[in-house]
């Protein structure tokens, strides 16, 4: 008989043994630049946190006055009575700012892929996927009937062949991250549309690490890429740069929109975005088109941190995103790297097999707007000791 209990013990000792346990850290008090972590100050540099507002005055005076106007929770989905006010004006609000005809909320966006392909496609449709896209949209592909295919990433060639293999496919559609998330590779959304308005298919792209301060005016990636207007389907978030809490949303032409909100299950089975979240959420979106600081603040930061950790040597991936992947390519490097960098103050965390490729190890480093040069020397300089500490550098 098959001993399930054993068989599961094993695979987590053997995890362990290889030095691959992702164990979870606790943090006493709230998110920031700076953190208690296992009893001890450190400076955060692994959090979504890219505006700095997941601890701002603003933000939580917003939340306190949310709590008084429009409570906790709703004990509902939208369709029953878990609708208020403060949701149709935040999904106005978000529509407004992307430059799109409608939006509809999700608890996270993890939801709002997970209820986007088996809602809007069938078996006799396609999804052409790249091929470093999140989970979320892995998941949610899994979970439609329609055809999937691979294009290799960021290769325009490679998905130009999948479209023109799929022009008898009823719907076709071609999903991208607006940034990946443990690259920070920016897609080149103008190449895609192109191509996907040439082989009459929808573009559609999850901005989750864009939106709020990616573009002149942090729109997200489609306004980086000048394709505002372009773009079928966006979905992002609210629990990363637009105050790191939770909830998400799907933004699109009205038609997908209105079906979305007829057909999809997660938003028809799960509790409302709860108004906290949606009233703060709304504030926030009001805050950092009136205040562009953070974003110059997040673009100066960025480029101090990329610039002298390609002078000291590291391997870095180019580009302009916070996300900044320092490339370590074995997984118990990244994890002893990661402690030593702890040891100095310093939290950020090592990624490895099968959160990216294997072989493909490295340290995520994430830059705030609310990062200050003095922080980001003290990281440099904890990264430059240590990096000479195991060679890594000379």
């Amino acid at each position: 008989m098959f001993d399930f209990k054993k068989e599961l013990s094993n695979e987590i000792n053997e995890i362990i043994n290889k030095n691959l346990y992702k164990q979870e850290r606790f943090i006493a008090g709230a998110q920031g630049a700076e953190i208690i972590a296992n009893g001890k100050k450190l400076l955060n540099f692994c959090a979504n946190n890219y505006l700095g507002l997941s601890n701002d005055p603003e933000v939580l005076q917003a939340a306190r006055d949310s709590l008084e106007k429009w409570g906790y929770g709703l004990s509902s989905v939208r369709f029953i009575c878990g609708t208020q006010d403060i949701h149709k004006e935040l999904e106005r609000k978000v529509s407004d700012f992307l430059g799109m005809e409608d939006t509809i909320l999700y608890s996270s966006c993890f939801d709002a892929n997970g209820g986007f392909f088996e809602t809007i496609t069938t078996k006799d449709d396609v999804i052409i996927s790249d091929e470093l896209n999140h989970a979320s949209i892995i998941d949610g592909i899994r979970l439609s009937k329609a055809e999937r295919k691979i294009f290799k990433h960021m290769d325009c060639d490679d998905l130009e062949e999948k479209l023109k293999e799929s022009k008898d496919f009823r719907r076709i559609i071609v999903v991208t991250d607006g940034v990946f998330s443990m690259d920070g590779d920016i897609a080149d959304l103008k190449s895609l549309n192109d191509l996907t308005e040439k082989y009459n298919a929808l573009l559609m792209v999850d901005d989750s690490h864009a939106t709020g301060f990616i573009g002149e005016n942090g729109k997200g990636t489609h306004e980086y890429n000048d394709v505002m207007g372009k773009v079928d389907i966006i979905t992002s978030t609210f629990g990363k740069a637009l105050g790191g809490s939770s909830g998400g949303f799907t933004s699109g032409r009205k038609e997908i929109i209105e079906y979305l909100r007829q057909r999809s299950r997660p938003y028809l089975f799960s509790n409302s975005l709860s108004p906290l979240v949606a009233s703060t959420s709304s504030a926030i979106m009001d805050m950092i088109q009136k205040d562009k600081s953070k974003l110059k603040n997040l673009s100066e930061n960025t480029i101090y941190f990329r610039d002298k950790m390609t002078e000291l040597g590291f391997d870095i991936r180019q580009g302009t995103h916070p996300i900044v992947p320092v490339m370590l390519y074995e997984a118990s490097l990244a994890q002893n790297i990661s402690k030593d960098l702890m040891d100095e103050g310093i939290y950020v965390i090592g990624f490895f097999y099968p959160v990216v490729p294997e072989g493909k190890a490295r340290i995520r480093v994430q830059i705030s707007a609310v990062h200050t040069k003095e922080q980001l020397d003290k990281l440099i300089n904890a990264f430059e000791k240590i990096g000479k500490k195991y060679e890594v550098i000379k």
